[in-house]
């Protein structure tokens, strides 16, 4: 659902998408390019006391380090961009979608529910086209450069990635696969404690003539506790993921330290290389975390996706036909029921059943019953909210 809901509405944006992940690529090579040149600074400068080296290569980190900034700025910039359009376009969709239904289809999901999957979801899912224009694309050119350049400064070293890399990932996958149900239980929630707070908004005459504040409050109280306890549960699994990634990460990097060392000692390995290979170390690790903190995301946008993807894929049940009749003599307004029945969806009988009159323009009709006799319903059936089971509803004669 998620992916093509994405395909569909980032199309529009495809030359940003592109241009963010160039200028992606371009600030993440320049930052796998500098602890190379910090490297050659400590092994063929500093080591050797030759300063000439030291203020050249100087001057080159400095160049590389403006190129980044103004790639990584731009990313950023073009990256909003993608998704405040992505969001916009979205939330156009969903509310030309809801104009179109009718009393059936606002029945089922409900005012509340609709409110939240245009606001709420759709921001969510935003957040995750953002996030991902500006992290997630970072990510795998970090982890696989970062790879590349690690093994490339001392291969002897590069087995600690095997072990810390998949530690890593398969823990927090652990994590994300965890919060997933939580977080589809969070919307469901968000939208039931919308609808208590409308209807006590709506109904708030009637509940202070009625003294049903107590029983009110207590509504709320059960509506908001259960909320809050779901959203406690997916944040303490969401607050794991950060010592679990710091401790992988800290104890990487004091194996490699040790191990590195040792490699030192024995001449195998030159200083600046432990230090790029430790730099190396840390933003694959760091990339894999970025991943993971997007990806913690991901979960709830999904959910999003699916409760957002049920409104655009709904067809309505009263739609106006594509070739209208227009009365021949024009519009005198004289409203017929002939035989009219309606039935609820799901209902065991028939509210209205066989109704049959005749509405002359200029007249007064009065509908009287008790309540509950579907006085309100034929009223829906003449300005078609509904439309009739059986019979017909005329104006006209159309």
């Amino acid at each position: 659902m998620l992916l093509a809901l994405l395909r569909t509405y980032v199309r529009p944006y495809r030359r940003l998408v592109a241009t963010v992940m160039t200028l992606q690529l371009i600030s993440t090579l320049a930052s796998l390019y500098l602890p190379t040149v910090n490297a050659t600074i400590i092994d063929d400068g500093i080591a050797k006391g030759d300063t000439a080296t030291i203020v050249r290569l100087g001057g080159v980190m400095f160049a590389v380090t403006a190129l980044q900034v103004v790639c990584a700025v731009g990313a950023v910039y073009f990256g909003s961009r993608t998704g405040m359009g992505f969001g916009r376009d979205l939330r156009s969709a969903m509310f030309h979608q809801v104009t179109t239904f009718s009393e059936h289809e606002t029945a089922r999901f409900g005012a509340p529910s609709l409110l939240i999957r245009t606001t709420n979801d759709v921001r969510q899912i935003q957040f995750l086209v953002q996030m991902t224009c500006t992290v997630l694309v970072t990510a795998p050119i970090m982890c696989i450069g970062g790879i590349l350049m690690a093994i490339h400064q001392d291969a002897g070293l590069s087995w600690l990635l095997l072990v810390s890399v998949p530690v890593l990932v398969v823990s927090n996958y652990w994590i994300v696969g965890r919060t997933l149900p939580l977080y589809r239980s969070m919307q469901r929630l968000i939208d039931n404690i919308n609808r208590v707070m409308r209807e006590q908004l709506s109904g708030v005459r009637v509940i202070r003539a009625f003294a049903r504040e107590p029983f009110e409050r207590q509504r709320f109280a059960e509506a908001n506790l259960a909320l809050s306890n779901t959203a406690l549960s997916a944040g303490n699994w969401q607050a794991l993921m950060l010592p679990v990634t710091t401790l992988t990460i800290n104890c990487s990097s004091v194996a490699l330290i040790w191990f590195g060392g040792l490699r030192i000692d024995s001449g195998r390995m030159q200083v600046g290389s432990l230090i790029a290979f430790l730099v190396y170390f840390a933003q694959i690790l760091m990339a894999v975390m970025m991943a993971t903190m997007t990806l913690m995301v991901l979960p709830r946008a999904a959910v999003c996706a699916e409760r957002i993807n049920e409104v655009l894929s709904l067809t309505p049940a009263v739609r106006s036909p594509e070739h209208p009749v227009r009365p021949a003599a024009g519009m005198r307004g004289v409203v017929r029921l002939d035989g009219a029945t309606f039935r609820y969806p799901g209902a065991d009988r028939a509210v209205l059943q066989d109704i049959s009159f005749t509405a002359q323009p200029g007249t007064t009709t009065a509908i009287v019953g008790s309540t509950g006799s579907g006085k309100s319903t034929l009223v829906s059936l003449i300005c078609r909210l509904y439309d009739v089971t059986s019979g017909s509803v005329l104006v006209d004669d159309v």
